[in-house]
């Protein structure tokens, strides 16, 4: 080492080469601060928010952050939809599907107009808010009415909506669906509600509703009654019974044993009233003077058939409120 002595004696150590270089510190992980990431981590110093440097070489991705995904668009590879869609197997099995979807629908609708006529059919629902309400109020209120006669075209039958007289099936079925869900409250403040209750409520009901129609039908077969009554028509008329159920079901609920009775008596009233005036009119002859050629055995069936509605609507609450 050089040294060299000052003036006060004391030694100064000589400044080393300049041409020595101190090594750099060995690298011990590569950089990848400035490398996209194929897990989508977004490189060092960029924002999550900032992806269209992403974009910028040629990724995209489907979501930011830690868990994003990254595609390179110009890969050939198609996705998963697209193989499926362009494989011929895949497309005929599409197609074969479809027709037999097509046939399917088609004979389910040949075999339903073997026994209900669609446009028939469509006829009892060709209803509105205004028929509705006129309708609930003569069931409910048919004493003040007085004309009863229906609408007739020759050409097509006059729709629900346009004549209150008419059958519909639209308040049947509506308050059925009532009934059931009523009778459900009803048994749940009693504490004795369950699925297994509901669904025997329901099929209690539309087991009587089927055997009260085969039974009017047999009869006018076997009473040898011609009549424009259809089974659809006697559907109809039975049904109305539900909304006097009803009305039953929630004064019980609000007035106990005492409003069930009241309502029962004005219900049965009621229907027993409507049904009388209704059919009268379609059931009985032109000829009301006498009962001549088989108008007894008309008015009887009639009696039957309104009388037998306070019956029944006794027979369905009496489980539920009891």
């Amino acid at each position: 080492m050089n040294t060299s002595t000052s003036q006060s004696g004391v030694k100064k150590v000589a400044p080393r080469l300049r041409a020595q270089k101190v090594a750099p510190n060995p690298q011990l992980f590569e950089d990848t601060s400035m490398q996209h990431s194929t897990y989508g981590y977004p490189p060092a110093g960029m924002e999550y928010g900032h992806s269209n440097h992403v974009y910028d070489q040629g990724y995209e991705s489907s979501q930011v952050g830690p868990y994003a995904s990254a595609r390179n668009p110009n890969d050939p590879t198609p996705y998963l939809g697209q193989q499926l869609l362009s494989d011929p197997m895949a497309s005929m099995a599409m197609q074969y599907g479809q027709t037999l979807a097509g046939h399917g629908t088609e004979m389910i609708h040949k075999n339903i107009e073997k026994y209900v006529s669609t446009s028939r059919l469509k006829y009892y629902f060709a209803v509105d808010t205004t028929y509705v309400g006129k309708k609930l109020g003569l069931l409910l209120f048919p004493f003040a009415r007085t004309d009863w006669s229906m609408q007739f075209n020759p050409e097509e039958p006059v729709a629900p909506r346009y004549d209150s007289n008419a059958p519909d099936l639209y308040i049947p079925v509506m308050s059925f669906v009532t009934y059931i869900l009523l009778a459900g409250i009803v048994l749940g403040t009693q504490n004795r509600f369950s699925p297994e209750q509901l669904g025997i409520t329901a099929s209690t009901a539309l087991v009587w509703t089927a055997i009260e129609i085969l039974v009017l039908l047999l009869s006018l077969y076997i009473m040898n009654i011609s009549t424009t009554l259809k089974a659809l028509d006697l559907l109809s008329y039975s049904g109305y019974k539900y909304v006097g159920m009803i009305v039953i079901l929630a004064a019980s609920f609000v007035f106990e044993s005492t409003g069930y009775y009241i309502a029962l008596a004005w219900t049965s009233l009621s229907i027993a009233f409507f049904l009388v005036r209704t059919l009268r009119v379609v059931l009985m002859a032109q000829t009301e003077s006498e009962f001549a050629h088989g108008n007894k055995r008309r008015l009887y069936m009639l009696l039957v058939i309104a009388f037998t509605q306070p019956l029944m609507m006794w027979w369905l609450t009496r489980r539920i409120v009891v």
